[in-house]
C-alpha cells in the first residue's frame, strides 16, 4: 500500500485535529474511555480504527459533517450523507448562483439536476430546444433527466452509441448503492434498471467504458440533423469528499459540434416552464 494513503492518513488526521482542539492523547483516550496507549498506535499506523470509534472521535471533537467525513474516508470508511433539502430558504444562495450560471449558459440548453437525475432548473435554450420537440405540456411533465434520457434514447435514436451512455449512468448508480448501501440508492438503480431501453448486456458495456464528462448526441435541429456534446460539470464542495457531500448538484449542457450553428433563436423568452429560474 502506498505510504502516502490510508492507514496513514487516518493517523494524520487525528494528530491534526488533536491540535486543532489543544489535547492531549491522555485526554482524547478519557473522553473516548479509551488508552493513551491506543491514541499513540492509532496516530503511529500501528492499529486501525473501528467505524464505531471513527464516529465517537468525530462526537468527542465536535466535528461537522465536512469533517466528520474527511476523517472517514481517511480511516477507508464511505462518507455519510445528510439529505438536504434543495428548496430549503438556507439554499436561497445557491440557487440564486445557479440560476445565474444556468442564463449564463444561454444559448446553449443547460439543465440542474441532483444525484438522483431530479431536474431542479433549466434556462431558457433548455426549455425552446426540446419544446420544439415534444410540445409544452410534455416537457413540463419531465421531472427527471435520467428518464428523459432513456425515453429519448430508445425511442428516436437520438444518441450516437445510446446503448453504451445508458450503460456508463447504470454502471454509475450502480456502484453508487453498493458504497453507499442506502435504500434510496438502492431504489433509484432498480428503478432505472427496469427501463425497457436498458441494453441486456449494459454491465459488460459498462466495464469495457471509462467514465467521460460528455457524451454525443444527434438531434433534429431547424430541420436539420444536427450533432451536440452533452458535457456535466459537478458542483461540490472543497476537499476530499467534495462529490460526496449533498446536495450533489450537476450542471448538463449541450454543446453543438458544428461552431457555426447559429442557437439564437433558443433565446426566445416567450416560452415558459416552471423549473426557469
Amino acid at each position: 500500500m502506498n505510504n502516502n494513503t490510508h492507514p496513514k492518513a487516518f493517523g494524520r488526521f487525528l494528530r491534526f485535529w488533536r491540535g486543532v482542539h489543544q489535547l492531549s492523547q491522555e485526554e482524547l483516550a478519557d473522553r473516548l474511555g479509551s488508552s493513551p496507549r491506543h491514541i499513540s498506535r492509532l496516530e503511529n499506523h500501528a492499529s486501525t480504527p473501528s467505524e464505531t470509534l471513527v464516529e465517537e472521535i468525530a462526537k468527542s471533537l465536535s466535528l461537522g459533517e465536512r469533517d466528520r467525513n474527511h476523517l472517514r474516508i481517511a480511516a477507508g470508511y464511505y462518507v455519510q450523507e445528510t439529505a438536504v433539502d434543495y428548496s430549503d430558504a438556507k439554499l436561497r444562495w445557491l440557487r440564486k448562483a445557479m440560476g445565474l450560471t444556468l442564463k449564463a449558459l444561454n444559448p446553449f440548453p443547460t439543465a440542474l439536476t441532483d444525484s438522483t437525475g431530479k431536474i431542479l432548473m433549466v434556462n431558457q435554450a433548455w426549455v425552446n430546444f426540446y419544446q420544439s420537440r415534444i410540445g409544452a405540456s410534455d416537457l413540463e411533465k419531465v421531472t427527471n433527466l435520467y428518464d428523459f434520457l432513456f425515453t429519448q434514447m430508445g425511442d428516436g435514436a437520438l444518441l450516437t452509441g445510446w446503448q453504451d451512455t445508458i450503460s456508463m449512468i447504470l454502471m454509475a448508480l450502480k456502484q453508487n448503492a453498493m458504497l453507499t448501501n442506502s435504500d434510496k440508492d438502492l431504489a433509484t438503480f432498480e428503478r432505472y434498471l427496469t427501463h425497457k431501453n436498458v441494453p441486456a448486456d449494459w454491465p459488460q458495456r459498462a466495464a469495457k467504458l471509462e467514465p467521460m464528462a460528455s457524451y454525443r448526441v444527434q438531434i433534429d435541429y431547424a430541420g436539420k440533423l444536427q450533432r451536440f456534446y452533452n458535457v456535466s460539470q459537478t458542483v461540490g464542495a472543497l476537499g476530499p469528499a467534495a462529490y460526496l457531500a449533498e446536495p450533489r448538484l450537476t450542471v448538463s449542457t449541450l454543446y453543438p459540434e458544428d461552431d457555426n450553428l447559429d442557437l439564437s433563436g433558443l433565446l426566445d423568452a416567450t416560452a415558459t416552464h416552471p423549473l426557469l429560474p
